[in-house]
């Protein structure tokens, strides 16, 4: 593919995991036939491993998990996988060291993501501080991990950043929520010029009806592509058996990322596995993690599957692109 069609812009991924498109499938993201591809209890401890991060390192991939223990407590876990599909996991939860103890320790962790920036990969979760709110670690190495100040006040989700600072300044995404099983969710915008004092808060995206009616929330770190920001987020709709979760996308604005330029109307990807049906908590497709290829256009997407498991889906960029435009609802 020559330079001129590249549309991921970014570092070349030669050993993405990838699959074709199965026959018959007019989708623009595609199952992994083998999903799922990490099972409830990978490692002696743990009840359900999901709504996890992976991300390119040294020629292979390592990631941070959420791993539910069978007290039914969720810690962040550092795994590593030479084919990003096949994964170890360190039995013991990462200990972060943290100059403040008034923030560290925290009770829980979960559905972290990773993003490299500059030469630091940084950890963003949900953190216990009082509630929910968004915690913040880097590391190097993925053997030391130094946390930092919380990104926000309590009650927060879903802790998303730019793979690069934006007028200057790190980005982030987020949902502000409550305590518990939030009936309600948007995605806002904001920056810091230190990962510690955050502001220049900006509402990215609302609520929609259907798939997305009940609440919104970003997904994996947003991909820079030829035609803006890439964004995977999760949409979430309120049936008569409770909440169910579904993968969708938009692009951003390069410059301004809180103006949408594109929606998708219709899910990418809903629960229909069983899977993804049937688990702790039934019917939900949690995107966290995705790998990009630009010379080959491969986007590799990891997803939380029922609450329970981690599955893997596939997307070739211009297809996924091409149908956010068709099927856009700003």
């Amino acid at each position: 593919m020559s330079a001129a069609k590249q549309t991921i812009l970014g570092p070349e991924l030669p050993n993405i995991p990838w699959e074709e498109r199965p026959k018959g499938c007019s989708d623009p993201v595609w199952r992994y036939s083998k999903n799922p591809i990490i099972p409830r209890d990978l490692i002696p401890s743990s009840n359900s491993i999901f709504n996890s991060a992976a991300i390119p390192f040294k020629g292979s991939f390592m990631g941070v998990f959420r791993c539910d223990d069978k007290t039914r407590t969720c810690h962040l876990h550092k795994g590593r996988s030479a084919d990003g599909i096949q994964w170890q996991i360190e039995p013991d939860p990462i200990s972060f060291s943290c100059e403040e103890s008034e923030i560290g320790p925290s009770l829980y962790g979960y559905d972290p993501r990773v993003c490299l920036i500059d030469d630091r990969y940084y950890v963003t979760w949900c953190n216990d501080y009082h509630g929910p709110t968004i915690g913040v670690a880097w590391t190097q190495d993925f053997e030391s991990f130094h946390q930092l100040e919380n990104a926000f006040l309590p009650y927060n989700r879903n802790g998303v950043l730019f793979p690069r600072k934006i007028g200057g300044n790190f980005a982030m995404l987020s949902r502000p929520s409550d305590r518990g099983h939030t009936p309600f969710g948007d995605i806002f915008y904001s920056e810091s010029p230190d990962m510690c004092y955050w502001g220049k808060h900006r509402v990215v995206m609302k609520t929609r009806g259907g798939w997305q009616g009940i609440k919104i929330g970003p997904g994996p770190i947003p991909i820079e592509t030829t035609e803006g920001w890439l964004l995977i987020y999760h949409g979430v709709l309120l049936s008569c058996n409770g909440f169910v979760y579904s993968m969708g996308a938009a692009l951003l604005d390069i410059e301004q990322p809180w103006n949408v330029l594109y929606r998708t109307h219709p899910y990418l990807l809903s629960p229909q596995t069983p899977y993804e049906c049937v688990g702790d908590t039934p019917n939900v497709v949690f995107p966290c993690a995705a790998l990009c290829d630009p010379p080959t256009g491969r986007i590799a997407v990891y997803y939380g599957a029922a609450d329970t498991v981690t599955g893997l889906a596939f997307a070739q960029v211009d297809e996924l692109i091409a149908f956010i435009k068709a099927y856009s609802e700003v």
